[in-house]
């Protein structure tokens, strides 16, 4: 301890990585479980039904259901933990992880406040600088690679559904990852870079100069593309509990089950982040020119957890879409519309504006 200690004092930047590595993957991994509960109690206020309440401490203590997070937590940890005879034991422990660490590692380079100096050193309110090059595109990549987590579960479990859920995870990947980065390359193209200051910096603090102005048709795009890749309903064929059983989920059980789920609720967060950054100003306060760091921290989780509760309010609305018409909505769509959108923001650069 006296090592870490002196190893902190001589160098603030490791120790400065250290609180943001902790606020920032502590925090999603928070919301990530909070938010399984707000999933509960949200569907249960949209379709007039009461939710969990039951879970108490010690019999007599009851907030409003939230004791239910602690409950599951402890019967995931305690539940015994099972594998089918015929699974690939190694790929079928290691699936729920290779899900579970993009959903994590996505966030790291989103700035959720605003820099600030201090004794002449800048400070940037993200895990890692996001001028060192990789910018956006980190992220991007990252949330490519979370379908191979859904890829292993599915192979690894040997069964019919899970195979099947993992098709069509991939199909839904194939299908909406072109034409989300068709939308986010118009954005970049405008912005000059994919460096996130730039990005947000360009956005300013007026409203209606936000991204989601100028790009309204790839904004509905990206936000549409999130629902797939995010496995979320209306596009959550990979599960699909009426047709599939539980799809990739369904000889999981015991905390493998629960990283899963929170990975699927750290993508929902990375996603919301993501549409909060590109454009609706990220960190940045409306009608507020130079916020404070702690204000700025406020905005950007108060966007964050908007979006996260839309993507809630939205499976508890919609209906899931057949197959063929998630294909057809991706392919016929959203590519085109993506297309259109790229090709009208390239006509504005050549005009000058």
């Amino acid at each position: 301890m006296d090592t870490l200690a002196s190893l902190l004092h001589t160098s603030p930047a490791i120790a400065w990585m250290a609180v943001k590595i902790v606020i920032v993957f502590g925090g999603i991994f928070t919301l990530a479980a909070v938010f399984t509960w707000v999933e509960r109690r949200g569907s249960a206020m949209i379709q007039d039904r009461i939710g969990p309440n039951r879970a108490a401490l010690f019999g007599r203590i009851r907030i409003i259901g939230l004791q239910q997070l602690l409950a599951d937590g402890l019967k995931f940890l305690f539940k015994e933990d099972l594998a089918p005879t015929d699974a690939n034991k190694g790929l079928f422990w290691l699936a729920p992880f290779l899900a579970f660490v993009p959903a994590m590692l996505g966030f790291a380079v989103i700035p959720f406040g605003r820099s600030f100096v201090s004794g002449g050193t800048t400070y940037h309110l993200s895990v890692l600088d996001p001028g060192n090059g990789m910018g956006m595109l980190y992220p991007l990549a990252i949330g490519g690679m979370a379908v191979y987590g859904v890829l292993v579960a599915a192979w690894s479990s040997n069964n019919k559904w899970s195979i099947l859920g993992g098709m069509r995870a991939s199909a839904a990947m194939v299908s909406y990852e072109i034409g989300m980065s068709l939308a986010v390359v118009a954005l970049f193209m405008t912005t000059g870079g994919y460096d996130p200051k730039d990005i947000i910096a360009a956005q300013g603090y007026l409203p209606w100069h936000w991204n989601v102005v100028p790009h309204f048709l790839g904004f509905i795009v990206f936000f549409t593309c999130m629902f797939a890749e995010t496995n979320r309903l209306p596009f959550d064929f990979a599960e699909g509990e009426s047709e599939i059983v539980a799809g990739f989920n369904t000889e999981y059980g015991s905390m493998k089950f629960s990283l899963l789920a929170l990975a699927e609720y750290g993508h929902m967060m990375t996603a919301s982040a993501l549409i909060a950054t590109l454009y609706f100003g990220g960190w940045q306060v409306p009608f507020v020119q130079n916020p404070t760091v702690a204000l700025s921290i406020t905005s950007f989780v108060l966007k964050l957890v908007f979006f996260a509760w839309v993507f809630v309010w939205i499976r508890w609305t919609l209906p899931r879409f057949r197959y063929d018409q998630l294909m057809h909505l991706g392919w016929k769509v959203m590519l085109p519309m993506s297309m259109v959108n790229l090709v009208f923001h390239a006509w504005r650069m050549s005009q000058g504006h």
